[in-house]
């Protein structure tokens, strides 16, 4: 599977989130078709009507990937048209503390109920599915933390069911593990029966621009806040603590499509991850690239808590290989990030 054309059609599940919006969008870019699944009509109709204006995009309602047979209405609908899956859809909750209930099932499920659902109806139609992932996939939040260890394509979270239930950050670290798992295990027990031909994409903490930003939005989704909290701090307020990887969703979106595109992608996991952060490197980036916010923002210890003395090294050179693809840097997703955001504030205060 190559080119893009106007037979091909693609599923994306999820299609209101941050990362399939970007998909979505580079899609439609390449003349694909695409069938995209909300948890309302509402959520579809501002997809279809307001952000993607496309007789190419279309839309089904999935109201809860906990339910196994939350697809099955899609692909026996759409089974024949489908060539391409992307499985977007997880669940995302760092305040629950309903770890199985809100994360581990609906992720687990998720992904087993949509790969049941195309051996059900699309067997011999579904050509390749892409799964995202994450890179808490390949560790647990105790072990990214090990300076002298390293994280690689190959490594796996070492979590067990039930001792990543501690906290909720821990037990998203565990439904990525366990759904990915899912995936890979439902493949290898029906190779036989199925056509599709699977990768999946581990990505880090996602930055970069909104696919589209309402005006007056005040609260963005869990990793893009991270840029926008800090964007709104006041001088002297106190700094939130996250470190990990990023990548911007733009190279996301391309490492998605590029995994059905290429053959030499088949059976990867890819690591997505072009370097590692602090909320410091962040402050420093941010008052650096945008004057007007100095002195407004906190500064912190500019130069000081950096990444690699915190965090596990990752080595994704495998992955860079295959994509073949430079991943953005730091100062660009800084720049298109926070320009998106202070632009949407000042368009909402003109209205």
């Amino acid at each position: 599977m190559t080119a893009a054309n106007n037979n091909t059609t693609v599923f994306v599940s999820g299609a209101s989130g941050f990362i399939a919006q970007h998909i979505i969008r580079q899609l439609l870019d390449q003349n694909y078709k695409v069938i995209g699944s909300v948890r309302s009509t509402e959520k579809g109709d501002n997809l279809k009507n307001a952000i993607f204006k496309s007789a190419n995009f279309n839309y089904e309602i999935v109201k809860d990937i906990a339910d196994l047979n939350a697809f099955d209405p899609v692909f026996e609908k759409h089974g024949k048209d489908i060539k391409v899956v992307l499985h977007t859809a997880s669940p995302l909750n760092f305040t629950t503390t309903e770890y199985e209930k809100d994360l581990l099932i609906p992720a687990v499920n998720g992904t087993k109920g949509i790969l049941e659902s195309i051996k059900k109806y699309a067997a011999q139609t579904v050509e390749r599915v892409v799964v995202t992932s994450s890179f808490a996939s390949h560790t647990s939040t105790v072990d990214m933390c090990n300076t002298k260890g390293k994280i690689t394509e190959d490594s796996w979270n070492q979590d067990t069911w039930e001792n990543c239930q501690t906290d909720a950050v821990r037990a998203y670290f565990g439904s990525k593990k366990f759904a990915e798992e899912a995936a890979w295990e439902f493949l290898n027990k029906n190779k036989d029966t199925v056509k599709f031909k699977l990768a999946t994409v581990d990505p880090v903490y996602v930055f970069g621009p909104q696919n589209h930003i309402e005006p007056g939005k005040k609260v963005l989704n869990v990793s893009s806040e991270v840029i926008n909290q800090l964007v709104h701090l006041k001088k002297d307020d106190p700094l939130p603590q996250v470190a990990c990887g990023y990548i911007d969703v733009r190279d996301i979106a391309k490492a998605h499509i590029l995994a059905f595109q290429k053959d030499e992608l088949i059976g990867q996991r890819l690591l997505l991850h072009s370097g590692l952060f602090t909320v410091q490197t962040l402050l420093d980036a941010i008052n650096e690239q945008f004057p007007e916010l100095r002195g407004k923002i906190p500064a912190g210890e500019p130069g000081s808590n950096k990444p690699e003395d915190l965090l596990t090294p990752i080595d994704n050179t495998k992955t860079k290989k295959l994509l073949g693809f430079e991943f953005r840097d730091l100062k660009t997703i800084i720049q298109d990030t926070v320009s998106q955001i202070l632009e949407a504030e000042n368009a909402s205060a003109k209205l």
